[in-house]
């Protein structure tokens, strides 16, 4: 099988699971913080043995500024985690999903505050495109408490994981596999004060639901997405990346009977469209084939994942 096909189906089988996250949290029946206490702590075990596994540990790569630099990185995903979780439940995965999907553009933004990044006239543009998809998309009227909360929830995991990737960014030499492991165990020790563990006491099957978190959508799914960044020109990543927000909607709908309405719906395409403009305007260069050098060119693309 050539090298880009076997990237393709893994990045889309990846972005599948992705797509399956919603539905997990919500069974699980846990709190936001205690999903992702365990989600870190499930996360940690399987990628620490892959990681162990495949020999990553020996010469690992991480300097102390890395190290640093992984560590906030994971402050900042783990926190975009409960808001995304929270916005599941105040609204709906469906919209959650699509609001969480303003992240390149907060990327954009990033980059012209603390860079100095001049934002072009063309981009300042599908900026405007994507906040009318966003307000197409949200669907609140003013009363409607509880579906502003889910939108003000999607947005601020959206800036966390905006701020999480351009931090990542600046890591260099070190296995994906390594920033993330580091980055979901930073999870474990900032959440433990946070979790209720008396509440999850009568969670029965919600744990098998956990474990799937920890094991499937940690563990092997970003072991399949860092497989593929490295098979895959960037325009392609970027494209492939939405099939995320496809199948979160699909099965929001399937399982929970959750639907967009036909305005809502109008907003959809604008968010997606300006996402891949903004995505591929910083750059279609192909994905760079050393492990070292993977981190700054998945990072763009990793911004769509749950």
């Amino acid at each position: 099988m050539r090298n880009e096909t076997r990237g393709t189906l893994e990045l889309t089988l990846a972005m599948v699971l992705s797509g399956t996250l919603g539905v997990f949290v919500v069974e699980s029946g846990a709190r936001p913080f205690e999903v992702v206490f365990f989600r870190c702590l499930f996360g940690a075990l399987a990628l620490g043995l892959y990681a162990l596994v495949r020999g990553y540990f020996a010469g690992h790569g991480f300097t102390a500024r890395s190290l640093g630099l992984a560590l906030l990185g994971g402050v900042f995903i783990v926190f975009n985690w409960v808001f995304l979780f929270e916005a599941y439940a105040a609204a709906s995965i469906s919209l959650a999903t699509v609001v969480y999907h303003t992240q390149p553009f907060f990327l954009v933004l990033l980059g012209a505050l603390f860079l100095r990044e001049r934002i072009p006239a063309g981009k300042l543009g599908w900026l405007a495109v994507a906040f009318a998809g966003l307000v197409l998309v949200s669907g609140v009227r003013p009363g409607d408490t509880g579906s502003l909360a889910g939108l003000g929830y999607a947005l601020a995991a959206a800036v966390l994981y905006a701020l999480a990737t351009f931090v990542t960014k600046r890591i260099t030499g070190v296995r994906p596999h390594l920033i993330a492991l580091v980055q979901v165990t930073a999870g474990v020790p900032l959440l433990l004060p946070l979790t209720d563990f008396g509440a999850l006491s009568g969670l029965g099957a919600g744990w098998g639901w956990l474990a799937g978190l920890g094991i499937v959508h940690t563990g092997l799914m970003y072991v399949l997405m860092y497989a593929a960044y490295a098979k895959l020109p960037t325009p392609k990543i970027a494209v492939l990346a939405f099939t995320y927000p496809a199948v979160a909607m699909v099965v929001d709908w399937a399982v929970y009977g959750h639907h967009i309405g036909l305005v809502q719906a109008l907003g959809v395409p604008l968010i997606v469209l300006a996402g891949l403009r903004v995505t591929l305007g910083r750059g279609a260069a192909p994905a760079p084939r050393t492990a070292a050098r993977v981190p700054a060119a998945a990072s763009r693309a990793a911004t769509r994942a749950g």
